[in-house]
């Protein structure tokens, strides 16, 4: 095809398209072009920046692409290598061959963190490679910008009285990224609370092991005191901002059959895990389903799971309203992308959890939730975490967030790098040849 025809077959095209195709022609297109298609994985390393295992593929072609697990699993660098074998020398923009080797072994939450860190890398890569943002090469956009709800931007709090919940909001409800809806920890979910009173349930807390360990029978002065401070929570927001509950999980079902109906005046946007969830190894379909047939309160979970295959009962059971899975967790944003189709043809909202996913987990979201389908709520904001994480990640907007909202950007694969000169001063002696 001569250069005249070239450029008639991109005057044909138009937007974001043209300009890709151009760009492509003029300076030689993207990185694949050099050797006739052909791009390898040399390389598949993991450092602990901060507290958040960062994975970067290297390529022949001088592409690398980055992906990260939450900032609460620096224990994750050997389940994160231990795939490297399965990667050295496949064409990483052929995602889901990679991925059919290597997601059969993963598990729940939180053993799938690695297999999902290195599927969003894939995803830098291949948009790198074709020059697109990756939302192009999920099915392209849905929406221009993205909804985003508060899990992660949080304050000091005095005490554990309903007006401490009170003013905890109004301080939520004020700041700068002006969200739309707001999670909050409760029960189970918040040891400091359930410690605010004495005999909160008839056991005790558990003196050792993970967080949210703890479950029961609520006491009636346990129940009511709970409910004092939603509703105190709920008199800041009013109706100008959403309030979702992060439950659990531990509740019993009638507990928590009689919590989702007391509510039911205020409005909550779902309550998340009441039952299972978190590191629970299972998402007990069944009895989700007796709390959510139960009430018209909104019933959530879906953070711990792996894969699609482990949502099936949740969806096509109708046990839940909302499901919330995390991209770092259950598999990648194409699984999860997958997940949400098919929780729409059932009429159950997808909300992605997101709190400890970092900036890379930030760039992740967006290009997710710019393709995924109309069933869409919003996704959990994750904040780097030490803040000097904004100092070595170039291309997030500023500010990130608008209104409570995203602006979907459109450079090549996630859209952002590392300011590698400013990163390489945060890498520990065993990872200082991550970037090399």
């Amino acid at each position: 095809m001569g250069n005249w025809t070239r450029r008639g077959f991109i005057g044909s095209l138009s937007g974001a398209a043209a300009a890709t195709a151009l760009a492509a022609q003029e300076t030689g297109g993207a990185e694949k072009r050099k050797s006739n298609g052909s791009i390898k994985i040399t390389d598949l390393r993991c450092a602990i920046i901060g507290k958040n295992p960062t994975v970067r593929i290297v390529t022949d072609q001088g592409i690398s692409g980055y992906g990260q697990a939450e900032g609460v699993k620096t224990y994750l660098k050997p389940m994160v290598l231990f795939y490297r074998d399965y990667l050295i020398g496949e064409d990483p923009t052929d995602v889901a061959r990679i991925m059919l080797k290597i997601r059969r072994m993963g598990a729940f939450k939180p053993w799938g963190a690695a297999v999902s860190a290195i599927e969003i890398a894939l995803w830098d890569v291949a948009g790198q490679a074709a020059g697109l943002p990756v939302y192009k090469l999920l099915g392209g956009k849905i929406r221009d910008r993205v909804r985003v709800y508060n899990g992660a931007v949080r304050f000091p709090m005095s005490g554990q009285t309903p007006q401490d919940y009170a003013e905890d909001m109004a301080k939520m409800k004020a700041a700068k990224e002006g969200f739309t809806l707001i999670k909050q920890a409760i029960g189970f979910h918040n040891p400091a609370m359930m410690k605010a009173i004495p005999d909160m349930w008839y056991d005790s807390p558990a003196r050792s092991g993970p967080a949210h360990m703890d479950s029961g029978l609520l006491t009636e002065s346990g129940l009511d005191y709970i409910l004092s401070c939603v509703e105190a929570m709920k008199k800041v927001l009013g109706d100008e901002v959403g309030l979702s509950l992060d439950c659990g999980p531990g509740w019993t079902v009638k507990d928590a059959i009689r919590f989702a109906r007391a509510v039911e005046p205020f409005h909550i946007t779902w309550l998340e895990d009441i039952i299972t969830g978190d590191y629970s190894p299972y998402p007990n379909a069944q009895v989700f389903k007796q709390v959510t047939e139960s009430t018209s309160t909104p019933i959530h979970t879906g953070e711990e799971i792996y894969l699609r295959e482990n949502f099936k009962d949740l969806i096509e059971t109708q046990a839940v309203n909302v499901i919330g899975p995390d991209p770092e967790d259950v598999g990648g944003i194409a699984e999860l992308k997958w997940i949400a189709e098919y929780a729409n043809l059932h009429g159950i909202l997808v909300a992605p959890h997101g709190v400890f996913d970092g900036l890379f987990g930030v760039a992740a979201h967006v290009q997710m939730a710019a393709a995924l389908p109309q069933n869409y709520i919003a996704f959990e904001y994750p904040i780097g975490q030490p803040d000097w994480w904004y100092d070595i990640v170039d291309g997030l907007p500023d500010p990130i967030v608008n209104k409570g909202f995203i602006d979907v950007w459109d450079k090549p694969g996630l859209g952002i790098s590392f300011n590698v000169r400013a990163a390489k001063a945060h890498l520990s002696d065993e990872d200082r040849t991550f970037f090399d």
